[in-house]
């Protein structure tokens, strides 16, 4: 069983598609996949904090249920441990949302397995999951790659918490996560979760930058994160292009080898906006 976490609102029901598609297929082996969404309702902070909705995920379910019959989705709803932990706390608008926040709550959920791989959602595999889930993480809280821009302007080791191969046994031993929280909830952070999760940290191993390739696609990648990155030309500026934007994938990255995923996706999101209307 490999397991795979998410989290986020209903807005991201395209990475949550895009993500597990190339997962399911650049993936060789049959064994089944758990998909975990940790979500919440903090629609009073912005209308748009909405939870993934249960049409989304019964859609998800039955998309990953075509590549094998055994794969599930579980949704797990964490507002009431939101609202204990972090409600009105000093990184409550954090860089992103909120939502990014909520991943550190992996170890208060009993159904979660011992070794879990956390996804940000704009990410796709280039080559199969196991090359990353087989890494052995027993003496070690996580394992996680360094950050592309974060190597070079904060710390050599700084990493990206975009891609976490979680060992929650040993992170509940040595209660890394229960420490990230109690910083978040004190002191306003730069990135936030990312920062508290590397300030709390006692032992993590260092992945190889293909595992998180943030800003190129190199025959080698395992994992392309499509973050907010620089461009130069034709004059410098920062862009955030997501893989589910197909033509700008195409147009600026010039990325083809992704397209039998993408494309899936397109016919799938059609069908899926179809099924709304439908029963609107």
């Amino acid at each position: 069983m490999v397991n795979i976490l998410f989290c986020g609102n209903d807005r991201v029901f395209d990475g949550m598609l895009t993500c597990a598609l190339s997962i399911l297929k650049r993936t060789s082996s049959r064994e089944p996949f758990t998909f975990y969404v940790f979500t919440m309702d903090v629609s009073h902070i912005k209308e748009s904090y909405v939870p993934v909705n249960e049409r989304q995920m019964a859609f998800f379910e039955k998309v990953i249920r075509e590549y094998n019959p055994e794969n599930r989705a579980i949704k797990i709803d964490v507002t009431e441990f939101y609202r204990r932990e972090f409600s009105n706390c000093p990184n409550e608008d954090a860089y992103c949302s909120p939502y990014t926040l909520i991943r550190l709550f992996a170890d208060c959920v009993p159904e979660l397995p011992d070794k879990i791989l956390y996804l940000d959602v704009d990410i796709l595999f280039n080559r199969d999951v196991h090359l990353l889930y087989d890494t052995d993480v027993e003496n070690v809280e996580y394992a996680a790659a360094r950050d592309h821009y974060g190597k070079y302007l904060i710390s050599p080791n700084y990493v990206n918490a975009g891609v976490l191969l979680f060992n929650l046994k040993q992170m509940k031993d040595t209660h890394i996560l229960e420490k990230a929280r109690d910083l978040l909830k004190h002191k306003k952070l730069v990135f936030a979760d990312q920062s508290a999760l590397i300030r709390s940290t006692t032992r993590k191993k260092m992945l190889p930058q293909k595992f998180n390739d943030q800003k190129f696609l190199h025959e080698s990648t395992v994992v392309r994160h499509f973050s907010k990155r620089l461009f130069w030309l034709p004059y410098p500026h920062t862009a955030n292009i997501k893989q589910w934007q197909v033509s700008s994938v195409h147009k600026i990255f010039r990325y083809y080898q992704f397209d039998d995923i993408l494309y899936e996706y397109i016919y799938l999101r059609e069908k899926y906006n179809r099924e709304v209307s439908e029963n609107a």
